[in-house]
């Protein structure tokens, strides 16, 4: 039995599809899906647990992954653990997710870390939808290059990670096929759904459009010294892990504008 969480989001569900189409035992577990799991709610915990070998481990962002629930699943039998972080958590002073990374390495279990670049899926599924139906999207990284990758790669990287041998005691960073400035995604999206979408890359753009509030200035800031590590490095993570390449950005945007994601 393989534990998902957040068996609802953007990897999670793809996660789940993945392992049950190689016809895997899957228990998917979040707030709202067929198994209840709720970091804020110990309650939940044992039941999710249960009987599973390995664990998809993920929070949402803003929500630390409790080092308690890590070793209650290694205390009720889970020897494999994949654990989704992110790509440039040093550089952002990203503590949640270092910690996370921390609690992993120390749990006793066979652990693998994904550290996967910016998701296609933000642009569609997550915190930019608004901004591109909007026809505006701010976001100070200039023109600082950027290997998106679609979260079907970052989970048919978790689903090996999970199911094969050869994988514990890795951190993968995670990559499409190329990479690109947000104002050349930007401009992906706009020819895929035919309408302008404008990027606005400065500080000054960010800050002030977020209401010049303190927590937008924080931002900036953390963006700054995301920026200044210069253009993201394209790597054959998904080839190597999964035998095939991953999806390039235009296909992603034709993909999304075909099932009106952005109507």
């Amino acid at each position: 039995m393989i534990l998902v969480l957040g068996a609802t989001g953007s990897t999670g569900r793809r996660v789940t599809e993945a392992l049950r189409a190689a016809g895997h035992d899957v228990r998917a577990a979040s707030r709202s899906g067929e198994t209840t799991f709720d970091w804020s709610d110990r309650g939940t915990w044992e039941a999710a647990v249960s009987g599973a070998s390995a664990v998809y481990l993920m929070a949402p962002d803003g929500t630390p992954v409790d080092p308690g629930f890590v070793s209650l699943a290694v205390e009720r039998g889970v020897e494999r653990v994949v654990l989704l972080s992110s790509g440039g958590i040093e550089a952002m002073g990203d503590e949640r997710l270092l910690a996370a990374e921390r609690t992993v390495r120390r749990s006793g279990a066979a652990w693998t870390i994904l550290r996967p670049s910016w998701f296609n899926q933000n642009f569609d599924e997550g915190f930019l939808q608004p901004a591109i139906i909007a026809g505006e999207v701010l976001l100070p990284l200039g023109d600082t290059r950027q290997a998106f990758v679609d979260a079907t790669d970052i989970a048919a990287v978790a689903a090996a990670a999970l199911t094969e041998d050869g994988h514990a005691g890795r951190t993968y960073e995670i990559t499409g096929p190329g990479s690109l400035s947000f104002g050349e995604a930007v401009a992906i999206i706009s020819r895929s759904i035919g309408r302008e979408v404008r990027y606005l890359g400065g500080d000054e753009d960010y800050i002030a459009g977020n209401g010049f509030s303190g927590a937008a200035i924080q931002a900036a800031k953390a963006f700054s010294a995301l920026r200044d590590l210069g253009d993201q490095p394209v790597l054959d993570t998904v080839d190597e892990v999964t035998g095939r390449p991953p999806k390039s950005f235009e296909t992603y945007a034709e993909q999304a504008a075909a099932g009106d994601a952005w109507h």
